[in-house]
């Protein structure tokens, strides 16, 4: 373990058989990346929420303004047995406690939470046969989130995901200058509070990934942690089908793949940039209908990186429109935001384990930008 100040990074290489690699993310790095992600028109497009970044995992009972909490039977005691023998302390933990993630044990195990025959040790610990293992999960209180009475389409909902339609100019959850009327508000009035508390982040209740403030369209939002883990390993091997449809900035009169990484504008923080060293990012881009200086397209996603659609039409000279912080400046024909709906949605139900495809109309507002671009 390395630590400087607020920079801890910790890389923990395991010594079993398995060669089990586990690796706790930069906390400083996640520190500074989620200040300037809430900094960025308060939302982001379709990031994919466990991606690169610490995970958490708690069983959750919302009550009143959805004061989260923990309800896990603690201390909680495990026994090894020969199957167990020269297995690492985390991994053991992780095996029994599926509901909790890695990196949240690994933390615990740190502090000091978890005691091997009444000992503490590290998580690369190598168990023995018949030793008793007690973890204790602290119980606090997080951040209260107002259920708000906001009307938001219901596209799906089952006892574990629900399937919504946001509207342009609604914010996900809550982040700097948003502290209310966002989707989870209106999804914790919704639901009774009853969403999954598997992001570390508690000020996103059920959020498996985003869309920005100004894109509308289909998002999917888990009840339940099992659910959560499930769909976020899908999102995170980017086994989920994402369209989205779009008006852009001249002639695009062929479909085209852009495959160019994308990472911080070196330049502007605030700012998504094809750069060499960011993050691998491929979207397929395909025309519709084609206008006199605009273009109707679609766009599907290999990949779900910050801003990746908006990123990767400018790169190629085709900004959308309406877009403020990569678009034209001095756009003719005004939008309140880029011209960006999550049209399709497809997965594999994380617990009926068959394929749900979900498809939307094209809100008002881009059909009324589609015949002043006519």
């Amino acid at each position: 373990m390395k630590q400087n100040d607020d920079f801890i990074q910790n890389k923990a290489l395991t010594e079993n058989n398995n060669n089990i690699f586990f690796e706790i993310e930069n906390e400083f790095e996640n520190a500074i990346e989620n200040k300037v992600e809430n900094e960025i028109e308060n939302g982001i497009e379709d990031e994919v929420e466990n991606e690169n970044k610490k995970e958490i995992e708690n069983e959750v009972e919302n009550e009143n303004k959805n004061v989260i909490e923990d309800e896990i039977e603690n201390p909680k005691i495990f026994y090894t047995d020969s199957s167990d023998e020269n297995k690492r302390l985390d991994v053991f933990l992780s095996e029994n406690l599926p509901d909790f993630s890695r990196s949240f044990i690994q933390k615990l195990i740190k502090k000091g939470e978890v005691l091997v025959n009444g000992k503490v040790e590290k998580s690369k610990y190598l168990l023995k046969k018949n030793q008793e293992v007690k973890i204790s999960i602290e119980i606090s209180s997080k951040i209260n989130i107002e259920p708000q009475n906001i009307p938001v389409e219901i596209v799906y909902e089952d006892e574990d995901i629900i399937v919504v339609n946001k509207e342009q100019g609604m914010v996900v959850h809550m982040g700097a200058g948003n502290y209310d009327g966002t989707l989870v508000n209106a999804l914790l009035y919704h639901t009774n509070g009853k969403l999954s508390s598997y992001n570390e982040d508690d000020k996103r209740p059920g959020i498996v990934h985003r869309i920005d403030k100004d894109t509308s369209g289909l998002l999917v939002v888990c009840k339940t942690n099992k659910a959560h883990k499930i769909l976020a390993e899908k999102f995170s091997t980017h086994d989920i089908k994402r369209e989205y449809h779009f008006i852009c900035n001249g002639i695009l009169n062929e479909s085209v793949t852009v495959n160019a990484n994308i990472g911080r504008n070196p330049n502007d923080r605030l700012k998504m940039a094809v750069v060499p060293n960011g993050k691998r990012a491929i979207t397929h881009f395909e025309p519709i209908k084609i206008f006199d200086k605009y273009t109707y397209a679609k766009a599907t996603l290999e990949t779900g990186r910050t801003h990746q659609i908006r990123v990767h039409s400018a790169y190629i000279k085709h900004p959308l429109l309406g877009d403020k912080v990569y678009g034209n400046k001095n756009e003719k024909i005004k939008a309140n935001g880029q011209t960006l709906h999550a049209k399709t949605l497809g997965f594999v139900h994380p617990t009926k384990n068959i394929y749900m495809e979900f498809n939307s109309e094209l809100p008002e507002y881009f059909k009324e930008l589609l015949k002043k671009i006519n």
